[in-house]
């Protein structure tokens, strides 16, 4: 089997094809200067030259408030070129993998929500993120795997637990919000799913986490422990922390989808965070 992968600088990408080549499986990766993908004619020569069984897309326009001011940038990437690589993929047979996120969600309540609930995103990023899973759906509607994650990190590239610890550097106090919950994803975990997923044909859509949910005010607590940081954190609603951007307060996912078709629930995200900071560690 041959796998392109986009976005491979980003966090998941990078580790996409570190679970490639440790499963044996040939994975071609590309970034934005290989190529474009918000040029279908760009996408087609690669695809035509490479000739991928399947296409993993992690590129993406992921800077939530950012998008606020650059919404065409934004869809330009999440919308347009998304659509260029699903067209591609139906012209040549290849299965098609996006990832989305639990922004498509307005973020209200508290239970956690299910492939199938109604989406009703609240900001440029999750409209952008919603339109790009339906051109997939239109685009290629038999051969597409849609992964809805959250709460991203990994070692290559900036993120919530890296941002943690620069702070704790500095400061001996730090205010986290707790009125947002989720669940914290690590890249290896998620990319050891899209491989085992990417070899099947149970198509459909998926929500991806490791297993357990916490707010951010309650890992940040749980990094500082991990890493062994005398920190104090305090607790403080969003409201202290007005962004551009609404932020979903409850961006919980229900994953036993994975379960019902065969594949295994990530780690707990306690678990998950452990050997994220072993790997920062090793690799400082």
């Amino acid at each position: 089997m041959k796998v392109l992968v986009t976005g491979i600088r980003g966090q998941l990408g990078y580790d996409v094809m570190k679970v490639l080549k440790a499963r044996g499986i040939e994975g071609i990766g590309v970034n934005s200067d290989d190529m474009d993908i918000t040029s279908a004619a760009a996408i087609d020569k690669v695809i035509n030259e490479t000739h991928p069984d399947a296409v993993i897309h992690c590129a993406a326009w992921t800077a939530v408030d950012a998008a606020e001011d650059n919404v065409d940038a934004a869809r330009a990437v999440n919308v347009d070129g998304t659509a260029n690589i699903a067209r591609a993929c139906a012209r040549t047979g290849a299965k098609l993998m996006y990832f989305s996120t639990d922004y498509v969600f307005d973020g209200e309540g508290a239970t956690p929500w299910k492939p199938e609930d109604k989406t009703n995103p609240v900001s440029v990023y999750g409209q952008s993120k919603l339109d790009g899973e339906n051109a997939v759906r239109e685009l290629i509607p038999d051969r597409h795997f849609i992964i809805r994650l959250q709460w991203v990190y990994g070692i290559n590239g900036k993120n919530f637990v890296k941002t943690m610890l620069k702070l704790a550097e500095t400061h001996d106090h730090l205010t986290v919000v707790s009125d947002q919950v989720g669940g914290p994803s690590y890249t290896p975990d998620i990319a050891r799913l899209a491989v085992d997923m990417i070899v099947t044909d149970e198509y459909g859509t998926y929500h991806a986490a490791n297993t357990g949910y916490c707010s951010w005010y309650e890992f940040a607590k749980a990094i500082f422990k991990e890493a062994g940081k005398n920190v104090d954190v305090e607790p403080v609603s969003s409201d202290q922390y007005p962004a551009k951007a609404k932020r979903p307060h409850n961006s919980r996912l229900d994953t036993s989808k994975l379960t019902e078709h065969g594949f295994e629930q990530l780690p707990p995200w306690q678990d998950a965070l452990s050997r994220f900071i072993k790997e920062l560690n090793e690799n400082s």
